[in-house]
């Protein structure tokens, strides 16, 4: 992502897991892991919208964590369809949360790393160290089964996505009477819409206010 990039392996459950860190200028405020979508369709952690949602929250002062999925660059293993990957996010985690002082973790995830994200968080929950944000975009909600995730999560998806449908989107999203962030002319990758993504994160978030902010901003 930059020349200060980092890569190291991290040990998974089936292998090491190849992961690109980014630290910020001064003591990260916590840690921000960010996940690429599919594997199988040429999904890496060099993915642009990974890249983006990486460089917004090492600018909000999170130490930022791109892993590879299984068989992805240097990670090892096989694809296994979210289930196996749930539990090397959570490895990766655990291995990195301790070279931060404070445990603040945002998890975010484009495609199929957002529908993985939203079982991390799950799991995060459920063991009793949940993560203060989730952040999705164009969340893989039509193949896979995606946990429920807790109020205030960012979702974003573009109005012209015919990978993950709108409609999809929203038949998930609307149980769970939970906003989506949508973006006007785009299709599920955000060609030229990138800086939008970014802006969408760095800005106020319904009823959470700003992610950069130490306060929610009033109603």
């Amino acid at each position: 992502m930059n020349v200060h990039t980092r890569r190291e392996l991290v040990a998974g459950a089936a292998g090491a897991i190849e992961v690109a860190i980014d630290e910020p200028v001064g003591e990260p405020r916590g840690l921000a892991m960010i996940a690429h979508p599919h594997p199988l369709f040429g999904g890496t952690l060099d993915n642009k919208v990974a890249q983006t949602l990486a460089r917004a929250l090492l600018s909000l002062g999170y130490l930022a964590a791109r892993p590879n999925f299984r068989g992805v660059g240097q990670s090892e293993g096989a694809h296994d369809e979210g289930r196996g990957e749930t539990d090397d996010l959570l490895l990766v985690l655990d291995t990195l949360l301790p070279r931060v002082k404070q445990k603040q973790i945002v998890l975010a995830g484009f495609s199929f790393g957002g529908f993985v994200q939203t079982h991390v968080a799950a799991r995060l929950a459920a063991r009793g160290t949940p993560a203060e944000r989730l952040i999705l975009v164009a969340p893989a909600v039509t193949r896979n089964i995606a946990a429920t995730v807790p109020p205030g999560t960012l979702v974003i998806h573009g109005e012209e996505d015919d990978t993950v449908p709108l409609a999809a989107v929203l038949d998930w999203a609307r149980p769970q009477d939970l906003p989506i962030v949508l973006v006007p002319g785009t299709n599920h990758f955000f060609h030229r819409k990138l800086n939008i993504i970014k802006q969408i994160v760095l800005g106020p978030w319904p009823d959470q206010g700003a992610l950069g902010a130490s306060e929610p901003e009033p109603d």
